[in-house]
């Protein structure tokens, strides 16, 4: 017996010690109550001390973020379905701010403006992750864009140029290439080191799997990171996609590593900030859009920069889609894009119908840049070029209400059809730099002169085939960035003729 009450007294003074050396804690954790839910967004009640961007949990682990702070609720944007969340439901902070992960893993993978994969392969939870909200760049951390972002479209490296750190807007009617145009600079990027980001905001899943297949085709998915705000997502992962894919962006930037980011399209992020807004009771302005839109975009942009040595060198290039409505370029969210951008690249739904492809309208197309970053060999061949080509759509505008034209017209005319048709392309095929210069060369010294408009493409390829091959150190020096001189380019053009006479 005395065994057994020594035995009980000595467990007993153990666990004594043991309660002792554990030092109580006491966590104080805010939860509020929702009071009101609509589709992408929830009102809520209490979490006095709640910030701007915090991240929140709902029932069943929905996630949101506090968006308006009001005296008596938080406007919160949900980032997961509200089919699930009810009026009565527990709110917790999470005490972070939104974020997404970034980092080197990204790269091949598809993924939500948080991180969540969408491609069915492992999680990236183990990642390292930034802010999404991040302010731009000071001024004294950049530098001048002067490095080329070859695009692999003779009409926009040799006329509407994009330089590395430039921002450049891709705007026009729906169904008129915008997008073409960005998959094709994509994919022009494989083996230059550049990464690229592709961020989808409001798209149809069925275009979003058919821009993915195009890229892993071309092998252009090894080099990119595809983030998705769907069109069936809610309004606040399609409003966070464009600056969650920017925060990616800007990790490789910093590491001195140039970048270059798509966003297709700005006008469904503005309509789904739009949605977000009125359902929160913001003011309305200018066709309902809230008041703050244009710095909603700006601030957004404005993260696109070169960097100069001293901040790590690195560049994000960005291109922004954007949707026009029967080519009205002067509308409110196109103006407010345009005067943010640093150039635009406009699509004419009459060149597309015509077939000539891409149908960029040169004469509607500006880079505000990229004509300093332009690589020498464009400046001797292609200097003139934006000029003559506009010249002779003006021309052959005129000439359909004349039967008579002289000489000097026809042959202004002839010439002017030829570049426009060698400036034609077609889609996933991004030509090298002599290539390109092999072909504007045919164009303009009057090799191609006379020749049938139907065999020009099988022409254009035979001169690319013959001048890479028979001037094969001359293309080293274009691509090194070497000016041609007169008798470099009458060379090209000796070569050309050679083989248009071959083909003919």
């Amino acid at each position: 017996m005395t065994t057994y009450l020594e035995t009980l007294e000595s467990a007993a003074h153990q666990f004594g010690q043991a309660v002792k050396s554990q030092a109580g804690q006491l966590t104080v954790t805010e939860i509020g109550t929702v009071e009101e839910v609509q589709r992408g967004i929830a009102r809520v009640h209490g979490l006095p001390h709640v910030q701007v961007d915090e991240v929140l949990r709902f029932a069943g682990g929905h996630l949101g973020y506090a968006f308006n702070l009001d005296p008596d609720q938080v406007g919160c944007v949900l980032l997961d379905s509200s089919d699930r969340i009810t009026a009565g439901s527990r709110v917790e902070r999470m005490h972070t701010v939104l974020d997404t992960p970034v980092g080197d893993q990204l790269l091949g993978r598809v993924v939500d403006p948080v991180g969540r994969p969408l491609d069915g392969g492992r999680s990236l939870d183990d990642l390292p992750r930034e802010p999404c909200e991040r302010d731009a760049p000071p001024i004294m951390q950049r530098a001048p864009v002067t490095v080329p972002l070859q695009s692999g479209l003779k009409v926009v490296d040799a006329m509407i140029p994009i330089g590395r750190g430039q921002r450049q807007l891709l705007l026009g009617d729906r169904q008129t290439g915008k997008t073409a145009i960005a998959i094709d600079t994509i994919i022009n990027q494989g083996g230059r080191d550049v990464i690229c980001i592709y961020c989808s905001i409001g798209q149809r899943s069925t275009g979003v799997a058919r821009v993915i297949e195009n890229l892993r085709r071309h092998d252009a998915l090894d080099h990119t990171i595809v983030v998705i705000g769907a069109d069936d997502a809610p309004p606040g992962l399609q409003f966070l996609a464009p600056y969650a894919a920017t925060t990616m962006s800007e990790h490789f930037m910093r590491q001195g590593r140039d970048v270059l980011i798509v966003y297709d399209d700005l006008t469904s992020h503005a309509r789904a900030y739009r949605h977000l807004s009125l359902l929160l009771r913001r003011p309305p302005g200018r066709e309902a859009f809230p008041g703050d839109i244009f710095y909603v975009h700006s601030r957004l942009l404005e993260r696109s920069t070169h960097l100069s040595k001293s901040a790590g060198g690195g560049s994000l290039t960005a291109l922004p889609i954007i949707e026009t409505e029967a080519q009205n370029v002067s509308a409110y969210i196109p103006t407010n894009l345009i005067s943010i951008t640093d150039g635009q690249i406009y699509l004419s739904p009459i060149l597309f119908r015509k077939g000539v492809l891409p149908a960029i309208d040169v004469g509607r197309s500006v880079s505000r840049v990229g004509g300093k970053t332009q690589l020498p060999a464009y400046r001797v061949v292609a200097g003139d070029l934006r000029l003559t080509y506009s010249q002779f759509e003006e021309l052959e505008r005129f000439a359909r209400f004349s039967s008579q034209l002289d000489e000097e017209t026809r042959a202004t005319l002839d010439r002017g059809r030829l570049i426009r048709e060698i400036l034609k392309q077609t889609q996933f095929q991004p030509l090298t730099l002599p290539q390109q210069i092999a072909s504007l060369v045919a164009v303009t010294s009057g090799v191609l002169d006379g020749s049938p408009l139907d065999q020009l493409p099988g022409l254009e390829r035979a001169i690319q085939d013959a001048v890479t091959s028979q001037a094969a150190e001359l293309c080293e020096q274009m691509q090194a960035g070497e000016k041609l001189d007169q008798r470099q380019v009458e060379q090209i053009a000796d070569i050309a003729a050679g083989a248009v006479h071959a083909n003919t």
